[in-house]
Order: C-alpha cells, then sequence, then structure tokens
C-alpha cells in the first residue's frame, strides 16, 4: 500500500504512555477468565452476584475498580511501533475522506471517529478495553481501540502478513462506525437477550467487511500488487470456524459471532466489487444466504 507522505488524520489518541490502576486490571482479567471459561453467561452470573454484595454492603465497587484511574507512566516506542502508529493514522485519514464523500453522496454528514491507541488495557465508553480483546470500536463514545501489538499477532499467530491486512482490521472497525451512524448498531444491540442474537452479530459483522471492501474499491489508486490478497487472507484468519478450529479443535456454527472465512472474504469482495455502500445489507437476507 501506497502510504508514506500522505496526510495523516488529527482524529488520533495516542494513550500507550496510560495504565491502568491494578485494581481495574484486575477486574479485567477476572473478567476475561469468566468469559472464556464460561461464555457470556458466566459473565452475567458474576455481575449479578457483585450487584448482590454490593447491595448487602459486603462489595465496594471503587476497590474493585481501582477508582478507574488512568496513571501517566510514559512510553518510549520502537522505530518499528512509530512507523506502525504513521501508518494507521494516514490509514484513518483515507477512510475520512471517502466515506465523507459517500456519505455525501447520499445526502448525509459523515462524521469521523477517533482512533485511540493504547497498550494493554484502558477505560472506554463500552468498559474496560484489553489488547487481547484485538482491535474494537466503541458505539458509545465513537472511537476505535487499538493496541499495535495485534499486528505482530496478525502477521505470526493468524498468519496475514502484509501493510493492506493491517489496513482492512482499521478499516472494519470503521466500518462499525459507519453502521452506528446509519442506526444499524442500535438496532441490533437491541437484540442482545434474543435466542437469534448471534445471527444479528454475524450480519452486523459481515456488513463490516462488505464496508472494508467498499473502502478499498475507492482507495485503489493507493494499492500495490496483492494488497487485496492481503486483505482476503486477513479475512479468511479471522473467521469464525477458523478461530474455533484454532483454539478449541472443532467448529461450534451456533457460537458464530463474525462468519466463516469464506463468508468474510465473500462480503468483502462484494463491497470491493460494488462500491457502493447502500448495496450491502447483510438484514435483508436469509442467514442460510449469507
Amino acid at each position: 500500500m501506497k502510504w508514506q507522505g500522505r496526510r495523516r488524520s488529527s482524529n488520533v489518541t495516542d494513550a500507550r504512555g496510560k495504565r491502568v490502576a491494578a485494581g481495574s486490571a484486575g477486574l479485567a482479567t477476572i473478567l476475561n477468565v469468566v468469559g472464556r471459561s464460561f461464555g457470556i453467561k458466566g459473565i452475567l452470573v458474576l455481575v449479578a452476584l457483585g450487584f448482590v454484595g454490593w447491595q448487602m454492603g459486603l462489595l465496594d465497587p471503587a476497590a474493585i475498580l481501582g477508582g478507574g484511574q488512568v496513571q501517566d507512566v510514559g512510553y518510549q516506542a520502537t522505530p518499528e511501533e512509530e512507523r506502525l502508529f504513521d501508518f494507521v493514522t494516514v490509514v484513518l485519514a483515507d477512510t475520512e475522506d471517502i466515506w465523507h464523500a459517500e456519505f455525501r453522496r447520499l445526502g448525509h454528514d459523515y462524521a469521523p471517529p477517533e482512533l485511540v491507541i493504547y497498550r494493554d488495557r484502558l477505560p472506554t465508553g463500552c468498559g474496560m478495553g484489553d489488547a487481547r480483546m484485538g482491535p474494537f470500536y466503541c458505539p458509545a463514545d465513537r472511537k476505535i481501540y487499538i493496541d499495535l501489538g495485534f499486528y505482530r499477532a496478525l502477521e505470526s499467530q493468524f498468519e496475514a502478513p502484509g501493510d493492506f491486512a493491517q489496513a482492512y482490521v482499521i478499516a472494519h472497525e470503521v466500518g462499525h462506525h459507519v453502521q452506528n451512524l446509519l442506526g444499524i448498531s442500535s438496532r441490533v444491540s437491541a437484540m442482545r437477550g434474543q435466542p437469534d442474537y448471534n445471527q444479528y452479530s454475524v450480519r452486523l459483522e459481515l456488513q463490516a467487511d462488505f464496508l472494508a471492501g467498499v473502502w478499498a474499491r475507492h482507495n485503489q489508486r493507493y494499492l500495490d500488487r496483492g494488497d487485496i490478497e492481503e486483505a482476503l487472507r486477513a479475512a479468511n484468519q479471522i473467521g469464525d470456524d477458523a478461530i474455533q478450529a484454532r483454539t478449541r479443535g472443532k467448529v461450534v456454527p451456533h457460537a458464530f459471532t463474525h462468519g466463516t472465512s469464506e463468508q468474510r472474504m465473500r462480503w468483502f469482495r462484494r463491497g470491493l466489487d460494488s462500491g457502493r455502500m447502500e448495496a450491502g445489507d447483510t438484514f435483508d437476507i436469509a442467514y442460510e444466504s449469507l
């Protein structure tokens, strides 16, 4: 991807020198362990027990959360990390240019998200952000959060190297911001607790892949040979079936939340071929046909 020497977004916050108080980090770790072991039901039970303990005066939320305090500890990045930092600010600038134009074409105004670059853990509008979650978008504060260390995992653990694979990750999260601006995210969020909620989550994620493809279509003048293949390889490696096979040793379709590798590649390709944001309605298709 041709990115050096180009415009960098100003909607970026460097939080790499921030550290969360130990109590908050401990809670994040507990939730992470419970979530991995028992799923969302385990987390809900833990939250319910905590609420009962608080009501009975047995627990002090402030003590558990460490006051939510963030400390400035300073941070000296390596030259390679600084290169990644510059790279993602250029990618974000590209998404701003393209989505401003696309929203304007449809008679809407586009408000770009903020990109927060952090390390390890950081409080967000959606709770405690943890680098082990990977990059994510928070609809509550309209910010994208990423620990640049994820890109090492993308290359080594997921075997998806390349700068355009890295760009695809940002474009996918910006796709979630587009969905939030259009009111799609809130409609899906309202389905939480429904038996088929996971299916709505898959639809949301595949549409974000489609929107990343739309961005790639309008960004082709900056692409190098092989860039699209890098993005498709990344989409393939982070499909639910690929991740489950790698981590569980088996595939559990009813637990999918992002879509299969084939679906993620296909919807990215659809966005790339179409280039029109309104052509990616993943909610108006039978789930089996996604």
